[in-house]
């Protein structure tokens, strides 16, 4: 096994390297909204709502829009997507579907997204096939319909450099091979909802002498 592990090594580079290119090229100019404080998507917490109230979510940014959630004077961890054009209201996701709040009651957190890191919460998942890809402490945690649950050590976790920045390089084995990942944050959908994905992810597995490849999207909102 030590041998096997010593002869991928190589190729995961160059699989890597690849993936990191073509993240950085698909990330340019996306919709991720960047200021001097942070990159969406990151998390946020609800402030200056009073303990009697609720934060309304909306169907649009506009304060005139049906309400289609709420959130609690004291909600942690919101993971907004986007901001609209006006910078004044931030995109959640209620459910299944997503929504808007006013900015001025969310307050963003400067713990999510550390020098080559992943945050705890992070969750990918695709279809056609379906697919997930969660954290377990220090592992990652890969399930397909097709084949048992896998649990991968990560090898390494790479990051941009750039303060705050989302854009991830990801590499993780287990006894039956490996898995490259690159998280790139960019609008995203799943397909099945309504919901909206800031980060978008691209997989690739290798192993049994053959790679295959997966995408899908990824959402740091704790489950």
């Amino acid at each position: 096994m030590m041998r096997q592990d010593l002869q991928m090594r190589p190729r995961w580079r160059q699989d890597l390297a690849a993936l990191v290119l073509a993240g950085l090229l698909a990330g340019a100019g996306g919709p991720a909204t960047a200021t001097q404080e942070y990159i969406l998507p990151t998390l946020f917490d609800v402030t200056g709502v009073a303990a009697n109230d609720v934060l309304n979510i909306r169907a649009a940014p506009d304060a005139t829009a049906s309400i289609i959630g709420q959130l609690a004077p004291d909600a942690r961890a919101i993971e907004v997507v986007a901001h609209d054009a006006t910078g004044r209201w931030a995109q959640v996701n209620a459910g299944e579907q997503s929504g808007w709040v006013a900015l001025r009651y969310l307050a963003y957190r400067v713990d999510v997204w550390g020098e080559d890191t992943l945050p705890p919460s992070l969750h990918c998942l695709g279809t056609e096939p379906f697919w997930s890809l969660r954290m377990q402490g220090d592992a990652l945690v890969l399930s397909t319909p097709d084949a048992p649950e896998r649990v991968m050590q990560a090898a390494g976790v790479l990051s941009s450099g750039v303060f705050r920045d989302p854009r991830r390089a990801v590499s993780a084995m287990d006894g039956a091979g490996g898995l490259t990942a690159v998280i790139v944050p960019m609008a995203c959908s799943d397909g099945m909802s309504d919901r909206a994905y800031g980060l978008d992810a691209t997989l690739i597995l290798d192993g049994g002498g053959a790679q295959r490849m997966l995408t899908g999207c990824c959402t740091i909102a704790p489950r």
